[in-house]
């Protein structure tokens, strides 16, 4: 495995850090984009990292606010600007010669997963699939009809009120789909097990739309 530290310059007094970690020849590349209030070292979206990369997928955790920017809480829920950090952010990795052929896939969390579909909605970049993992893809209305990319909505079946709101933004999507409950988690996943059923889903579907699309 190897783990690199990026730095994406997105204007003369913003830049933002991303941890890069890339194991033996790589299938492909998985972007996070985290939720509100959370950062590149949350503890969930780590541990799905680590088992995206122990399925030789390498995996991006960048903070797309600067530390002082995330003090402002009106910037966390700035989904458009996210969704435009996101974008830089992507153009920049993807450029690395390492990075260059791998597909490209977005795993976002609560607000992040909105950020990521947003993003993928954007027709400059090319992204293979989509996860949301808890997410609120509701507030990136406007963008679900451009998503191309095949998307997987994952809710735990104790979060009632995001169920409704994934369902409700599963029909404005116009790619291929799926919405998975996992029995017995709540919003965060944060009961025994439930966390690594989501980070299996996520391999399962990266798998199919990023990795075996490739070799296809």
């Amino acid at each position: 495995m190897k783990s690199t530290e990026i730095i994406v310059r997105i204007n003369d007094k913003v830049s933002i850090k991303g941890n890069l970690n890339v194991p033996h020849n790589p299938t492909a590349l998985v972007i996070f984009s985290h939720g509100s209030g959370s950062s590149r070292f949350s503890k969930r979206n780590r541990h799905v990292a680590e088992i995206l990369n122990n399925n030789n997928i390498a995996t991006l955790l960048t903070d797309l606010l600067t530390n002082w920017e995330d003090e402002i809480y009106e910037n966390r829920f700035d989904i458009d600007m996210l969704a435009n950090r996101l974008i830089a952010v992507t153009n920049y990795v993807t450029q690395i010669s390492d990075m260059k052929h791998l597909p490209v896939g977005y795993f976002g969390a609560s607000t992040g997963a909105a950020v990521a579909l947003i993003a993928a909605g954007y027709p400059a970049i090319k992204i293979g699939a989509v996860v949301s993992r808890g997410g609120r893809p509701d507030l990136a209305r406007k963008s679900l009809p451009l998503v191309k990319a095949p998307t997987l909505l994952i809710v735990g079946s104790l979060d009632s009120d995001v169920i409704l709101l994934n369902s409700q933004a599963l029909s404005k999507l116009n790619c291929e789909k799926e919405m998975k409950i996992v029995k017995g988690a709540t919003h965060l996943f944060e009961e025994p097990g439930k966390l690594d059923e989501v980070a299996n889903l996520a391999v399962e579907w990266f798998t199919k739309y990023l990795v075996f699309n490739t070799i296809k």
